[in-house]
């Protein structure tokens, strides 16, 4: 039996202003390309770019970032984490990643969203309020290129394709596109209907509550007629490990706190406290902060509850650490997290 796939996310962000004041773009940016190398190094599984149109963040052209690491890897696996699919071409998105995936000899995934900002639908001239007719249709135009060589298809928001072929092809068959989610049962549904592996992003409140919604995901699923192996669950947590849980949280605390409160000023969320930190950080929370053990058992609960993932991606941008610590993290986590999750 395949055991979980761990991997790291990354936004390539500066989530506060107080973040990486003196380090520049394109340190930045070299700085995240050694981290996925690293990932490699270590044994990690995935290593996802998200999408983002806002300052601070270095990841509006998520494709391009994954090739630059297609030239510096050769095992691991690279994907958006997501794509704001409602906000872009399905031609060119395809196009993209189809790219990638032959620079990459056949390691390139897509996870699709909708997006948790709203930057992109203003920059790309569309509708907020099309927010999720814009996902469908564009998802299912997706799918439909990733299928067929030659592609016949008409929609709302797009001109029609009558018999047009896209290329390039990937390497892959069926180049991997799971469907990202944070906490709609609309999203869950629909990604089990279609039969695609989902990537739930829990990043705050307590695991277990979205059990319900995962079997939304299941049942849809079954009552489409794909099989349950086909319904792959994967999850999305801030998280951060060293040595010690003492040490992973007096390391991550002061930066997330900033960060966080810095986005909850944006979203209407009141400033972090270390009350609430330690309660989203406790057994039943979905943060991912302490030592290997503890943070592999952490996992392990999460996949229980969830009624088992097959896939566990770090998001370790939100804490403002040193490039030193995120090197180390994320060998601890191929070194020691990974293996005892899959012991």
């Amino acid at each position: 039996m395949q055991g979980m796939e761990i991997g790291i996310d990354s936004f390539a962000a500066r989530f506060s202003r107080n973040a990486n004041k003196v380090l520049s773009d394109i340190d930045a940016m070299e700085q995240l390309l050694e981290r996925i190398v690293q990932a490699e190094r270590f044994g990690l599984d995935v290593f996802g770019i998200g999408e983002h149109h806002r300052k601070g963040f270095l990841d509006s052209a998520p494709s391009m970032i994954l090739a630059a690491a297609a030239a510096r890897t050769g095992r691991i696996k690279l994907t958006s984490a997501v794509t704001v699919l409602s906000a872009a071409d399905p031609v060119r998105v395809f196009q993209e990643y189809a790219t990638l995936d032959l620079i990459s000899r056949g390691r390139a995934e897509m996870v699709v969203g909708r997006g948790s900002f709203t930057d992109a639908f203003p920059l790309f001239g569309y509708r907020l309020s099309d927010y999720d007719d814009l996902f469908e249709e564009k998802l299912r135009l997706l799918l439909e290129i990733r299928n067929n060589e030659f592609v016949s298809w008409s929609g709302k928001f797009r001109p029609a394709l009558i018999n047009q072929p896209v290329y390039p092809r990937p390497v892959q068959e069926r180049m991997p596109i799971w469907v990202g989610v944070g906490g709609t049962p609309e999203s869950f549904i629909r990604a089990g209907s279609l039969g695609l592996p989902l990537m739930v992003a829990i990043i705050g409140g307590e695991t277990h509550r979205f059990a319900p919604l995962v079997d939304l995901y299941r049942e849809a699923g079954r009552r489409a007629g794909f099989a349950p192996e086909q319904l792959t669950v994967g999850m999305h947590s801030l998280g951060y490990v060293a040595e010690t849980s003492e040490q992973a949280v007096e390391e991550f605390y002061p930066g997330y706190a900033a960060s966080m409160t810095e986005v909850g000023k944006e979203r209407g969320w009141p400033p972090m406290t270390k009350g609430r930190f330690e309660a989203q950080n406790g057994p039943k929370g979905a943060l991912l902060v302490g030592s290997p053990e503890e943070v592999a058992e952490k996992i392990l609960r999460h996949s229980e509850a969830l009624g088992g993932i097959s896939r566990l991606t770090f998001q370790l941008d939100s804490a403002e650490l040193s490039q030193e610590r995120l090197m180390k993290t994320i060998e601890l986590i191929g070194k020691r997290v990974g293996p005892l999750v899959n012991k």
